[in-house]
């Protein structure tokens, strides 16, 4: 039996086949719900008699170098599985495309709410001020923890990260491009010019670092689980933070999910200049850095994303086409934002 989907990439005997052989006490049968999120890797919910479990794949068709990597990301949740930073718990990596038709790996399913809206909407003033503190504290706890002594000291490349990263993404975006315009020509030019130089040691960095990557405690609110670390690696801390800020530079709005007009003071978000405050002093940092460059990069690296999604979806191989088809018209949204927050620093 193969579950309905627009892609119909999961085979329900060949997963429980799977599960029977690799997860001790497992009881079946099961069922599957693909997400509307996992649009770079597909998602699935697993119930069956012995629990809830979630199932991330590779997607189908021609994949580009080192995009989808599932493997990185059961890596990484397995060895903080015993740190102080939440995540699910992982069950196992099947790297044998044969065996369901893509490499895959399972965690587990962690009940919670999980915030689309970085608004907040419903939710009164002190909670939202909370699950924005859980949120700044799940991060300076992440950047805090000892990627060696963690198993992760090859994790990452060595050499300045966002020369590194911006050489990656730069070949991503290239690779998928379907068209050209000048304003990403203008952004990748002033990126390439005003690399910053490294500092301090690399830390462990999420590489995605938005509300709606973390799940929260249904009534508590408390950080029950960071997810979604496919882009994870070893770098400078800054990239999170930038990640952050970049997020709530966007327009609000259901596919934008961003804070630029909205007026955070009155629903108890913090700003810019408080959360990064906050934070220096949760991970020691004496001086507050210069984030321009952080956050015009993660502009970048969301636009070549999303590049990567519009060629799936004109491909045909999109986890999800219709949520694909509305994102992929952010791309030009994501630089000329990039291009006028490096214009406001000036």
């Amino acid at each position: 039996m193969k579950m309905k989907s627009s892609d119909s990439e999961l085979d329900l005997i060949r997963v429980e086949k799977a599960f029977h052989k690799r997860i001790p006490g497992f009881c079946g049968p099961l069922s599957a719900e693909k997400t509307p999120n996992g649009q770079s890797n597909p998602t699935y919910i697993i119930s069956s008699k012995s629990g809830k479990y979630v199932l991330r794949r590779k997607p189908d068709g021609v994949l580009l170098p080192s995009a989808h990597a599932v493997e990185r990301e059961f890596r990484v949740m397995t060895a903080l599985a015993e740190s102080e930073l939440p995540v699910p718990r992982t069950h196992f990596l099947c790297e044998d495309p044969e065996e369901i038709g893509a490499v895959f790996f399972v965690m587990d399913y962690v009940s919670g709410k999980v915030f689309t809206d970085p608004g907040l909407p419903g939710l009164s003033i002190s909670e939202r001020t909370y699950i924005y503190d859980q949120m700044n504290l799940g991060l300076a706890k992440l950047h805090k923890l000892n990627p060696e002594m963690l198993g992760l000291s090859d994790y990452g490349r060595s050499g300045n990260y966002f020369e590194r990263q911006y050489s990656r993404w730069s070949r991503q975006y290239e690779a998928s491009a379907t068209d050209h315009f000048s304003e990403m020509e203008d952004l990748q030019q002033w990126l390439k010019n005003n690399i910053p130089e490294e500092a301090g040691f690399p830390c462990l960095v999420h590489g995605d670092w938005r509300i709606d990557n973390l799940i929260y405690k249904t009534g508590s609110f408390k950080l029950a689980a960071v997810i979604d670390w496919e882009i994870s690696t070893l770098g400078n801390p800054l990239a999170d933070l930038g990640t952050q800020l970049m997020q709530w530079e966007m327009p609000a709005g259901i596919e934008t999910r961003g804070l630029s007009d909205i007026d955070r003071k009155s629903l108890g978000i913090p700003n810019n200049k408080d959360y990064i405050e906050n934070y220096a002093r949760r991970v020691g940092m004496t001086e507050i850095p210069d984030l321009t460059f952080a956050v015009a990069f993660s502009f970048f690296r969301m636009a070549a994303i999303m590049q990567g999604i519009k060629k799936r979806v004109l491909e045909g191989n999109a986890s999800n086409p219709e949520w694909g088809i509305k994102g992929m018209n952010s791309i030009q949204l994501f630089v000329n934002k990039a291009l006028e927050y490096i214009k406001s620093k000036d």
